[in-house]
């Protein structure tokens, strides 16, 4: 009697280990080194983390960009109802901050794990220059490593400053939210109409941050493409 030789068992097995693999990355990912470590031995290198990274820190920024541009618009709607709106009103402003917050903190989130590959990969890159024997190979290597820690550090910069400028418009937006919360009345839109020029100059030097970091950032990634 011949063996009989199940595919559909190996098949499963095979998947069963792949998602074991996949399940223990993901576990490890509250382990930066670990994390980078198990990475790095299915052939994705800390280098290939940092740009998919920037990528997603850039992106989140530019959605972050349309979810205040978009509160703005509401906040402007809001300060022309008529007192019979107001609690709706509320509800649809407290609904845009909210929005607005988690973008916020999605920006933040990003950023903060740019910083945390980035530091990880320039101290390999450090310790690595040590192996090397021909000496202008060596200096190469720390010419380049220089000039991509430079470029970094200047995206890096520009990121922050935008990730800074969202926490103003947010407290003003949050004050704003909750007067109109406790005072559903005519003062309420008063006083929202007094806030609406000095919210908008806000969001509009935000995304001026904003759009700085995107470029900084498409820079930055294509430069490390290159």
């Amino acid at each position: 009697m011949h063996a009989s030789y199940n595919t559909s068992n190996t098949s499963l097995s095979f998947n069963t280990i792949f998602s074991l693999f996949l399940l223990c990355v993901v576990s490890l990912a509250g382990c930066s080194s670990a994390y980078y470590s198990a990475m790095e031995k299915v052939g994705v290198h800390k280098r290939d983390i940092l740009i998919d990274r920037v990528e997603k820190a850039r992106d989140s920024q530019a959605e972050a960009q349309e979810q205040f541009k978009s509160a703005l618009d509401q906040f402007n709607s809001v300060v022309q109802l008529k007192n019979t709106d107001l609690k709706d009103a509320y509800e649809r402003l407290a609904a845009e901050y909210e929005d607005c917050k988690k973008a916020a903190e999605k920006v933040s989130e990003r950023i903060d794990k740019v910083e945390d590959v980035s530091e990880a990969l320039f101290a390999e890159w450090e310790q690595e220059l040590d192996l090397y024997d021909n000496n202008e190979l060596r200096r190469a290597s720390q010419q380049q490593l220089r000039a991509t820690r430079t470029r970094y550090e200047k995206m890096l910069r520009s990121m922050r400053t935008a990730e800074a400028s969202m926490t103003p418009v947010l407290k003003t937006f949050r004050d704003n939210v909750l007067f109109l919360k406790h005072n559903l009345n005519a003062q309420a839109i008063g006083s929202l109409q007094a806030e609406f020029s000095s919210l908008e100059k806000d969001i509009d030097a935000l995304i001026k941050k904003m759009n700085e970091a995107i470029g900084q950032s498409n820079a930055f990634i294509e430069q490390m493409g290159s």
